[in-house]
C-alpha cells in the first residue's frame, strides 16, 4: 500500500510538473494551436504527392548544394590541368571547370555527389511543373487559392533560372554553348540589350565575371527566394486547407483524410525516402552532363548536338522555328527572329500562366469558394485549353532537337522545320477540339449509366427472340461522384455593374463558349452530400 501511495503521489507531482511547463510554454508559444494542428485532417490521393516530391526534391538540393560548394570554386582565371583524368592534362580551362572535373574524379564520392544534385534538380522542376498541371486540370487554383497559385507560377519561374544558372557553373563546352545564346537573347533587347550583356558577363563576351555572378545567384539569392515562397506555400496550404475529391461526406465544408500526426507524418517520411532513394540510384547508374566529354569552354567552339535541360528545350525549340525577320528602326537593328521567341513568347507564357484564374472567374462569373476538385472530364474547355497548351510546347521541345532528330532519322532538318512550324499552327487547336468532344463523349456516357446502370455482361432473351444485356444500379459512391458535376448557367449578354456594353457581351460570349456544351445530371439526393462525421474528417 505504501509503495502504491509512493507510486501515486510520484505521477501527481509529474503530471502537476507537465501542466506547468505546458501552461509556461504555451504562454511563450503556440503550443496549444500545435496540438490541433497534429489532428489536421489531409486527403488521400496519389496526386496529391507531386507537390511533396518536389519537396522532397527541393531539400535533396539544398543538401547535396551545400556540400558541392565545399568544392567548387567559381572563377574564370585560367590554369593548366594537371588532375587524375588524362584525356585533359594540359589544357588551359577556368578554375570553374577544373574544380568541377576535380569533384568527379578526385573528391570521394563526388561524382556521385554531384550526379545526385542533377538528377534533383531535373525531378524538382519537373515534379513542379506537373504539380502545376495537376492543380490546373482540377480547378484547385479557384477562390480561395489563386495566390498560392501565384506563388507555384513564381517558383516555377525561379527553378527556371535556378537550373540555367546551376547548369552553366562549371564553364564546359555545352554549358558555355547555352550561355552564348542567353548573351544573344540579352543582345536582342531594343536599346538596352548592349547593356544588359555588358552587366550580365561584366565586359565583351565571354568576360570573366559570368561564372562568380551566377555563382551568387544560384547558391544565395534564388534559392533564398524559393525558401520564402516554399514556406509560404505551405502557410497557405494548412490555412485554407487542402482541396479533396468529390464523394460521399466530403463537402466544401470539411476535409475527410488522415489527420497529421501519425499517419500522414509517418507516410511523407516514407515518401522522402522513397525519393531521395530513387535519386541516388539514378545518380549511381545513369551518367548526366559528363563535362570532362564535352571539354572546357571556347568561344570559337561549338559540341555537336548540344541540347539543354528539358526545362528551357521550348526556349531553344522556338528560335529554331522563328523564321529570319529583322527591321531598321531609327537606326537600330530589332532582330524579331530571336526577340519574338526569346523575350516575348516566355514572357505571353507566364503571363497568361498567371491571368488564368482571374480570367476564368470573369469569364465564368464564378466568386464562389471551392474546396471540391473538378473531374478533367467535367471541364471540356479548361481540360482542352491546358491540352493545348501542352501540345504546344510539347512542339517546340520537339522543335529544339530538330537537328538530332534530323540526323537519327536521316530526313531533312529543312522539311523537319517546316512540319514543326506548321504543327505549331495546327496541332494545338486539334488537340482543343478533340479533348473536348472526348470529355463531352464522356459526360454522355457517365449520364447513360446513372439512367440505366452499369453493365453486368449477362444476356437474356426476349419474346420477340432478341437479346438484350441486363444492368445492375451503380454503387453509392460512384453515383454521388456523377451526380456532383454542377454547371453553371452561361452569363445574360448584359452590362453588370456599370461594365460597357462590348464587354458585357464579350463576357456573355466567352461565357458561352465556356459552358454552351454541357451534358447535365439530375440532382444528388440530399443525403449524400452530408458531411461526415467519421474522426477522420475535420470540419473547416
Amino acid at each position: 500500500m505504501l509503495l502504491k501511495r509512493r507510486r501515486a503521489r510520484a505521477g501527481a507531482r509529474a503530471r502537476h510538473a507537465a501542466e506547468r511547463a505546458v501552461d509556461r510554454a504555451d504562454g511563450r508559444l503556440p503550443v496549444s494551436e500545435g496540438g490541433r494542428l497534429l489532428r489536421k485532417a489531409f486527403p488521400e490521393h496519389w496526386s496529391f504527392l507531386l507537390g511533396e516530391i518536389a519537396l522532397y526534391s527541393f531539400v535533396v538540393l539544398l543538401l547535396t548544394g551545400v556540400w558541392l560548394t565545399l568544392f567548387f570554386k567559381p572563377s574564370m582565371t585560367e590554369v593548366v590541368y594537371d588532375g587524375s583524368y588524362e584525356p585533359l592534362l594540359g589544357l588551359s580551362m577556368s578554375e570553374a571547370y577544373r574544380s568541377t572535373v576535380d569533384i568527379g574524379f578526385d573528391v570521394r564520392g563526388g561524382l556521385l555527389i554531384r550526379q545526385l544534385h542533377h538528377w534533383a534538380a531535373l525531378v524538382f522542376l519537373s515534379a513542379i511543373g506537373v504539380h502545376l498541371l495537376r492543380v490546373f486540370f482540377t480547378g484547385a487554383f479557384r477562390r480561395p487559392r489563386e495566390v498560392n497559385w501565384l506563388i507555384g507560377v513564381t517558383l516555377f519561374l525561379l527553378a527556371l533560372v535556378e537550373g540555367f544558372a546551376g547548369y552553366s557553373l562549371p564553364d564546359d563546352l555545352l554549358s558555355g554553348t547555352g550561355l552564348r545564346i542567353a548573351q544573344g537573347i540579352m543582345l536582342s533587347v531594343p536599346v538596352v540589350g548592349t547593356y544588359l550583356s555588358m552587366f550580365a558577363f561584366g565586359a565583351e563576351y565571354p568576360g570573366e565575371d559570368i561564372v562568380p555572378r551566377l555563382y551568387s545567384l544560384h547558391i544565395l539569392l534564388v534559392p533564398g527566394l524559393l525558401l520564402a515562397l516554399v514556406t509560404l506555400h505551405l502557410i497557405l496550404v494548412f490555412h485554407l486547407k487542402h482541396t479533396q475529391w468529390a464523394g460521399p461526406g466530403r463537402t466544401d465544408r470539411n476535409a475527410v483524410g488522415k489527420p497529421m500526426f501519425p499517419q500522414f507524418v509517418t507516410n511523407s517520411t516514407g515518401l522522402f525516402f522513397m525519393v531521395s532513394g530513387v535519386l541516388t540510384a539514378l545518380a549511381a547508374v545513369a551518367q548526366i552532363n559528363p563535362i570532362w566529354a564535352y571539354g572546357p569552354y571556347r568561344p570559337d567552339v561549338v559540341s555537336f548536338g548540344s541540347q539543354p535541360d528539358w526545362y528551357v528545350g521550348f526556349l531553344e525549340g522556338s528560335l529554331r522555328l522563328m523564321p529570319p525577320f529583322e527591321t531598321a528602326v531609327w537606326g537600330h537593328t530589332v532582330m524579331w527572329n530571336v526577340l519574338v521567341p526569346a523575350v516575348v513568347l516566355p514572357g505571353a507564357l507566364f503571363a497568361v500562366l498567371y491571368a488564368y484564374p482571374f480570367f476564368e472567374r470573369w469569364v465564368t462569373g464564378d466568386h464562389g469558394e471551392h474546396h471540391l476538385c473538378d473531374r478533367p472530364r467535367d471541364k471540356p474547355v479548361r481540360t482542352g485549353l491546358g491540352v493545348a497548351a501542352i501540345c504546344f510546347y510539347g512542339v517546340l521541345l520537339l522543335a529544339g532537337g530538330n537537328d538530332i532528330l534530323a540526323h537519327v532519322f536521316d530526313v531533312s532538318i529543312n522539311l523537319l522545320t517546316w512540319v514543326f512550324r506548321i504543327s505549331l499552327v495546327l496541332l494545338p487547336p486539334i488537340a482543343f477540339m478533340v479533348t473536348k468532344r472526348v470529355c463531352l463523349a464522356l459526360q454522355e456516357r457517365e449520364r447513360e449509366r446513372l439512367d440505366e446502370g452499369a453493365e453486368t455482361g449477362q444476356l437474356s432473351q426476349t419474346l420477340a427472340g432478341g437479346y438484350v444485356e441486363s444492368h445492375a444500379p451503380l454503387d453509392t459512391e460512384e453515383r454521388y461522384v456523377l451526380r456532383s458535376r454542377r454547371e453553371p448557367e452561361p452569363l445574360a449578354p448584359t452590362a453588370p455593374g456599370g461594365e460597357a456594353p462590348r464587354v458585357g457581351r464579350l463576357r456573355a460570349a466567352l461565357s458561352e463558349w465556356y459552358y454552351g456544351d454541357r451534358v447535365d445530371v439530375e440532382e444528388a439526393e440530399p443525403e449524400d452530400s452530408r458531411p461526415d462525421s467519421s474522426p477522420e474528417a475535420l470540419e473547416r
